[in-house]
């Protein structure tokens, strides 16, 4: 079904779902703050801790995945995915989802059918188009949003039973799933980009480390997923880190440092190898706090990509030239901070956690809210 004429929001699916997932990232972790602050916790049996992991996972990043798979999606097949109505219906349900979670006290098993119902969809959605036109190359993704489907359903159940360790283990492994996604993803755009923008033709991927990073981080998830010595994921962590940037060493980092849209996506993608370097510090025995690894996945490189993404993909699928508004340079800039200050919190001692944790999420807001108003624009208005 194609969108209504007169309502460009519903024509793709980035337009809704950036402009749902940059707002919320502005305002999730400011809420979050001030529960840790005033002793509310949102999320019902979640707790507050985990209802920020979980809404991080489930609620901002599959907002962004599935705003740029309903795009790419009908690239890949030349077939619509949802437009207009079933647009509007996919972006209410995953917003519904975001209120029945952060209420579900109130109504714990509603909340969970509601928010577990999202991802499913999503992954019909997009499914039908990519197997329709056996479209092999990206079933991995359908795939990917399945098995994030089960573990969001899986989160749900283990915080009705009150199974906190649990919760946690499922957030780690949906961590892991989404570090394949991004993975995936950059090996495929960030070469590729930088090379059409650039001109250098010595800029490619190589598929040979490309297929041995995906695998090293496939492994580390399935590792992740068995009980036992958190040594093997130590090794594998380490291992992936040590491709993952052994991969972007013919990208063209150096080109990019003139084009904000390049360099953040560079930044992003230099940030995995970090966060899974600091785990296997951390899992092999170094003196360093588990978080720092968590958090440079999560505020690093999640946010970094999601951002410098959002940025891009605005702007070339509304038909404009691929040059940022100077406030989105001051948002990456934001962004990169923001990760930077929330990993180093987990090094500071207990007095400076706080203050290091409201100047992270100053940052990490400033840099969302600068999307929002300087694309809101452009996501609601015609392509041009």
């Amino acid at each position: 079904m194609r969108a209504r004429p007169g309502i460009p929001l519903l024509e793709k699916g980035f337009r809704p779902f950036f402009l749902l997932g940059a707002s919320f990232a502005t305002l999730a972790v400011p809420i979050w703050i001030t529960a840790l602050e005033v002793g509310y916790a949102p999320g019902g049996a979640f707790g507050a801790m985990q209802w920020h992991a979980h809404e991080m996972l489930f609620g901002f990043t599959t907002a962004i995945i599935a705003g740029f798979l309903l795009t790419a999606v009908g690239n890949w097949t030349n077939r619509e995915t949802a437009t207009g109505t079933p647009l509007a219906l996919l972006a209410a349900l995953w917003s519904l989802g975001r209120v029945a979670v952060f209420f579900a006290e109130r109504a714990p098993r509603m909340a969970a059918l509601v928010d577990a119902a999202f991802l499913p969809t999503l992954a019909v959605t997009c499914a039908l188009p990519v197997l329709r036109t056996k479209n092999r190359r990206n079933y991995a993704f359908i795939g990917l949003l399945a098995l994030l489907a089960c573990l969001n359903a899986a989160s749900h159940w283990a915080a009705l039973e009150r199974d906190i360790s649990s919760v946690r283990t499922i957030h780690a492994l949906a961590l892991d799933v989404i570090v394949i996604v991004i993975v995936i993803v950059t090996g495929r755009i960030v070469p590729m980009f930088t090379r059409n923008a650039t001109g250098a033709d010595a800029i490619r991927g190589l598929p040979l480390l490309e297929k041995a990073s995906l695998a090293s981080v496939a492994l580390l998830t399935i590792s992740d997923a068995l009980p036992g010595s958190r040594v093997p994921s130590g090794v594998l962590a380490a291992l992936a880190a040590a491709l993952l940037l052994a991969r972007m060493a013919n990208w063209g980092s150096r080109h990019a440092l003139r084009d904000p849209l390049l360099w953040i996506l560079h930044a992003g993608t230099l940030w995995v190898p970090v966060g899974l370097a600091l785990r296997a510090g951390a899992e092999l025995g170094v003196a360093l706090p588990p978080s720092s690894a968590l958090h440079a996945l999560t505020a690093g490189a999640i946010g970094s990509l999601t951002l410098g993404m959002m940025a891009r993909v605005s702007l070339g699928h509304t038909g404009r030239m691929l040059k940022a508004p100077q406030s989105m340079t001051v948002a990456f800039a934001c962004v990169i901070l923001a990760g930077i200050v929330r990993v180093a919190a987990a090094f500071l001692p207990g007095s400076a956690y706080l203050p290091a944790l409201e100047v992270a999420t100053l940052l990490w807001s400033l840099a969302f809210l600068l999307f929002v108003v300087g694309y809101a624009k452009i996501l609601v208005s015609p392509r041009v």
